[in-house]
């Protein structure tokens, strides 16, 4: 019902940029936050940064001053724009939801993107 689509991920060396999209698409009524997880080999899956539908923002510790995220409620779009990239922030990237849709609202679930690989190697 619900699908988000990732796209934006690739190889970058480190101290580049890269911007990754999130589109949100079915039978939605409203979306609340927004966000995107990282998960590295071998590690958990962890909160990079999440944003809700008013814009207030949360981020990881490690992230902060070269991450942004922003999002497009009329294109229900969450966007990351990540400046200086470091090796360590090598990882397959996940944009989550929390969407009600025609049929479950109010009730909202959590839906997942499919993941981006960032790679960030000279």
């Amino acid at each position: 019902q619900v699908q988000l689509v990732e796209s934006g991920g690739g190889l970058v060396q480190p101290g580049g940029s890269l911007r990754l999209s999130c589109a949100a698409s079915g039978s939605i009524f409203s979306i609340n936050a927004m966000g995107w997880y990282r998960q590295a080999p071998g590690k958990q899956r962890e909160l990079v940064a999440a944003i809700t539908s008013g814009g207030s923002t949360n981020y990881a510790d490690s992230v902060k001053g070269r991450f942004t995220i922003s999002r497009d409620n009329a294109k229900n779009t969450v966007y990351l724009q990540m400046n200086s990239l470091k090796p360590e922030d090598t990882a397959v990237y996940y944009c989550n939801a929390g969407v009600a849709t025609m049929v479950d609202w109010p009730y909202e679930y959590d839906y997942w993107g499919q993941g981006t690989q960032v790679t960030v190697s000279s």
